[in-house]
């Protein structure tokens, strides 16, 4: 989710959902430490609960970041152990550390010893040839006996070598079955299951077997399908805005950023996909595309974008 789920679309999906736990991308240790921090962790208040997932593999380095991560505010740390891209395999995090569970064991245990807000661990089922349900099962127990009581599985394997990272979230086979045994085995653990989840009703589906459901791409490219995950998850009564109110909601928010240095182009491309399958999201989309970029635009070009819609 690199360079989508950035603070600016986390806003616009809050106004959706207020019960909804939304995650940082993943963010690097090494860049937190040595980067100017408020670039990486800056976020509205209106977005919590937000978790800061984490990339690294040094227990020190990844305890003084989850120590930041609170300080500033953050409801949770994730650590990822299950980005597959080129980066993080050159790094030896991410996907990679499937592989080495006791030290996944060792930063667990170092951030918890220096935050309240709890740790929590993003994984495969599987990584390379290490793709038994036994290894899988044995890797949980390691880091669940360090402490980490919340997984969060991407229910595919990762191949390290020889798959890019997108073709990585497509081509190893979906085995939700494996992440339903895990809970059933593990009902101590708090599961939440993730990985081709695109809708509302697959995710009520999955609640009826795990904890908790992450959904990844489907939020972006389809947001307003999840308008009613309120109503339909959390029981609340009061109805979604619609889209058009959804726009509205957000334009106060562009002209704070606005207003602080903030290209409008930076916030208008998460309304892209907003009136997807709608009469005009084409000319809605295109409008967008055109003007937002141009020097000195406003909300008035999310106003007349609205023309091609309403």
């Amino acid at each position: 989710m690199m360079g989508w789920t950035d603070q600016h679309f986390r806003y616009l999906f809050r106004l959706m959902s207020r019960h909804a736990r939304l995650y940082t991308v993943m963010i690097t240790s090494n860049a937190l430490i040595h980067a100017d921090p408020a670039h990486f962790l800056d976020f509205s208040k209106e977005e919590q609960p937000v978790a800061l997932q984490l990339g690294g593999n040094n227990p020190a380095e990844l305890a003084h970041c989850a120590k930041m991560a609170q300080d500033w505010g953050y409801d949770e740390v994730n650590l990822n152990v299950g980005c597959p891209s080129d980066r993080v395999k050159s790094g030896q995090f991410g996907a990679c550390l499937m592989k080495e569970p006791e030290r996944v064991g060792d930063c667990v245990q170092a951030m918890q010893q220096v935050v309240d807000i709890p740790v929590t661990v993003k994984i495969r089922i599987g990584v390379d040839e290490l793709d038994s349900e036994e290894y899988f099962n044995q890797f949980v127990d390691t880091v669940a006996s360090a402490g980490c009581e919340v997984f969060l599985v991407h229910a595919r394997k990762a191949w390290l070598e020889g798959l890019s990272p997108r073709q990585n979230r497509t081509v190893p086979p979906l085995k939700y079955d494996v992440v339903h045994r895990l809970k059933e085995r593990r009902d101590d653990l708090t599961v939440v299951i993730n990985g081709g989840i695109n809708d509302l009703e697959a995710s009520q589906a999955h609640l009826q077997q795990v904890d908790g459901v992450m959904i990844g791409r489907a939020a972006y490219e389809n947001p307003y399908e999840f308008a009613k995950l309120d109503q339909q998850l959390f029981s609340e009564t009061a109805e979604p805005l619609s889209r058009i109110e959804l726009v509205r909601a957000y334009l106060p928010y562009i002209e704070r950023q606005l207003a602080a240095g903030v290209p409008l182009k930076v916030m208008s491309r998460h309304l892209l996909h907003i009136f997807n399958k709608q009469t005009g999201a084409k000319g809605w989309r295109r409008f967008l595309s055109n003007y937002a970029h141009k020097q000195g635009a406003g909300p008035q070009v999310v106003e007349h974008a609205l023309n091609q819609v309403v």
